[in-house]
């Protein structure tokens, strides 16, 4: 696909939580203090785009608490166009976030029967459709609840009608399905999309069976000659992207048949919570803005270790200005 010479404006749908989370490194059951904040996938890479400066709308539903009254605060204060209906049935999600180590983290979710759950295609109307350059969805929406899969899977068929690209990110919570119930609905949606992204665990998920996770280009090329031979007629806007996010290591994409890898940065980690979201924005924003897979990969990596530099989902998001001081090799750490 190549980008609209228009400015690209980017539409996601997904959950975005309450989010406690501990201060300090220990167990959740000593802790006497929680700082709360937001968290979720999608609107994580909302708030990545905007500050890229990418415009980005963002859909969803909260409840009729204080929570989803933060969430659509915080979530609007970074500039991104929230459409989320206030639900007066359903509670807003939670998650709490701990550090049993330094080492490790973990994460709850409190999200049965909650507001997003709810979400519905009437949600996402096709005028909201019509007036985005893509389409990002991510594999954990489909994970809410039937309806909340229906949501995705419809918007995608209508957003492939309209002739608008889609970006899949498989983004799997094995706390919330097993993998073997995933396969298909995953499958399904990353044949239909333009870019797909995941972990190497996570592509592994929809690729052939047999083929090595272990080995990034195997399996990106295993994957994308599956994914073609499963792709409707009216799949895509052009060659379909694969990207594997390795984490420390960096990143690969394979681009019309094209591998590229790009190393990943040393960062001293506090939380890697929300990097991958980070990554998928730092690699939008460029792809949308015409870079090439190289400096797409740059950038996602680089929006990754920033993110994982301090404590929350999203909120060491870079600016233009904080990522060009982290590839400036002989910038001044100190902003004066």
């Amino acid at each position: 696909m190549t980008p609209s010479a228009a400015r690209p404006r980017v539409l996601t749908l997904g959950e975005t939580m309450a989010l406690m989370r501990t201060e300090g490194i220990g167990s959740l059951a000593h802790a006497h203090h929680l700082a709360l904040g937001i968290g979720g996938a999608e609107s994580n890479l909302a708030i990545g785009l905007a500050r890229a400066g990418i415009d980005v709308t963002w859909v969803s539903r909260v409840g009729a608490d204080a929570l989803g009254e933060r969430v659509l605060r915080e979530v609007r204060a970074e500039g991104v166009d929230v459409r989320a209906a206030v639900d007066p049935d359903a509670p807003t999600g939670l998650m709490i976030k701990a550090k049993p180590t330094s080492a490790t983290t973990t994460v709850q979710y409190f999200r049965a029967g909650s507001a997003a759950s709810r979400m519905s295609s009437a949600d996402v109307p096709d005028e909201l459709l019509a007036a985005a350059s893509l389409l990002h969805v991510g594999g954990v929406t489909t994970l809410l609840s039937p309806g909340a899969a229906a949501t995705v899977e419809d918007a995608v068929r209508r957003a492939r009608a309209a002739g608008v690209a889609v970006s899949f990110d498989v983004n799997h919570r094995p706390s919330l399905a097993p993998p073997g119930g995933v396969r298909e609905v995953y499958t399904r949606l990353a044949a239909g999309a333009d870019v797909v992204f995941g972990g190497l665990e996570e592509l592994a998920l929809i690729a052939p069976e047999g083929t090595d996770p272990e080995d990034p280009e195997a399996l990106l090329r295993a994957l994308d000659a599956h994914l073609e031979s499963l792709s409707p007629d009216d799949a895509g806007t052009g060659g379909r992207e694969l990207v594997a996010k390795l984490g420390g290591d960096g990143a690969a994409s394979l681009v019309d048949g094209h591998l590229t890898r790009h190393d990943g940065f040393t960062v001293p980690v506090v939380d890697t919570v929300g990097a991958g979201d980070a990554f998928v924005a730092g690699y939008l924003a460029a792809r949308l803005t015409g870079a090439d897979p190289a400096e797409r990969l740059l950038r996602g990596n680089a929006h990754g270790a920033l993110l994982c530099m301090s404590p929350g989902d999203w909120e060491s998001a870079p600016r233009p200005a904080d990522l060009q001081r982290f590839l400036d090799p002989d910038g001044d750490p100190v902003s004066r």
